[in-house]
């Protein structure tokens, strides 16, 4: 594996490794990907190999904009709407699949519908162009492990498993895609991440939201509706108002709770923004030896917060004790 600076030469190598069925990392504005080409079930099936995931999870399929969504997916007015207001950016259809659809089927996990998006991120953009096809791509590390915000975070997770990585720096949003389905008669929330939901019933009126689904589950529509997901190995405990001296504390707001063995914070003004950038590598940088539990204060559930709140909920899900406070 190696991390080369993106460029037009690395890219055009990249391109070339996707047409070939090989994998490459990429950076969006949410978090690092991992990139297969999502017509072709070898590199799709290489790329769950990598991550060790779940093969009924469906992967999202990147694409550069509506114009090319419409060879794959059944194109509709909520979509075109919402598209017109976020797309490129952090936000996820899940649309029906069109007849003929190139998406593989283990793209999509054998469904009938098709998790779609544009990122914003000039590097994705550039590749994805450069390739001539949509990449599949789910964020690259091993299934269930903290998501890369850094091209070093791919590394470090994913080893030789990946030959190329294509590095563009920290991603912006640091959280991955607002996914909606779009496929039946009212729009549903199946993940919240870098578009907000106030955001999106500015646009189209109010939504539903779906919860988190029990793993094994065949229904699922998106990634991230696994119960316990983006999971550190320390345990995590949530809403702390105390911190032991075995813990490490991922703060947020000007008044980090004392005793921690070590401390990061999120934001130290309170920023919801900042606290999503930075919300995996911190999380990444205190799930080290010696620390007994990672422990976090409390996140507001407005915005961001949603998403914030959704990833360390789904991070704290395999620790049975979970103490809160």
């Amino acid at each position: 594996m190696s991390i080369v600076e993106a460029s037009a030469e690395s890219v055009t190598e990249a391109a070339r490794l996707l047409r070939d069925g090989r994998l490459v990392a990429f950076p969006t504005e949410t978090v690092y990907g991992l990139g297969g080409d999502a017509t072709d079930e070898h590199a799709v099936a290489a790329i769950f190999a990598a991550k060790g995931r779940p093969q009924f999870n469906p992967l999202i399929s990147h694409v550069l904009g509506p114009g090319e969504a419409r060879a794959f997916v059944e194109w509709n007015d909520t979509a075109d709407r919402l598209a017109q207001r976020f797309w490129p950016g952090p936000l996820t259809f899940v649309l029906p699949r069109t007849k003929g659809s190139a998406i593989a089927l283990l793209t999509t996990a054998g469904l009938d519908t098709v998790a779609i998006r544009a990122p914003s991120h000039p590097v994705a953009q550039a590749l994805i162009r450069a390739a001539g096809r949509p990449i599949a791509a789910p964020s690259a590390n091993r299934s269930g492990a903290v998501s890369p915000t850094e091209a070093a975070h791919v590394h470090e997770s994913l080893g030789d498993r990946v030959p190329l990585i294509l590095d563009g720096g920290p991603c912006l949003v640091g959280v991955e895609s607002t996914v909606l389905d779009l496929s039946g008669n009212r729009a549903t929330l199946l993940r919240p991440g870098g578009a907000t939901r106030e955001a999106i019933e500015a646009v189209i009126g109010p939504i539903s939201v779906s919860d988190a689904l029990p793993a094994g589950d065949s229904a699922r529509k998106s990634p991230g509706q696994l119960a316990s997901h983006y999971a550190p190995s320390r345990p995590v405990r949530l809403d702390a108002t105390f911190v032991g001296a075995d813990e490490g504390l991922l703060a947020f707001g000007p008044h980090p709770l004392p005793g921690a063995m070590l401390t990061y914070n999120l934001s130290p003004t309170g920023d919801l923004g900042e606290a999503a950038a930075n919300l995996f590598a911190r999380m990444r940088a205190l799930d080290r030896p010696g620390i007994g539990r990672i422990a976090v204060m409390p996140i507001p559930e407005t915005g961001l917060g949603l998403a914030i709140n959704d990833r360390l909920r789904r991070a704290a899900a395999d620790d049975p004790t979970r103490p809160h406070g």
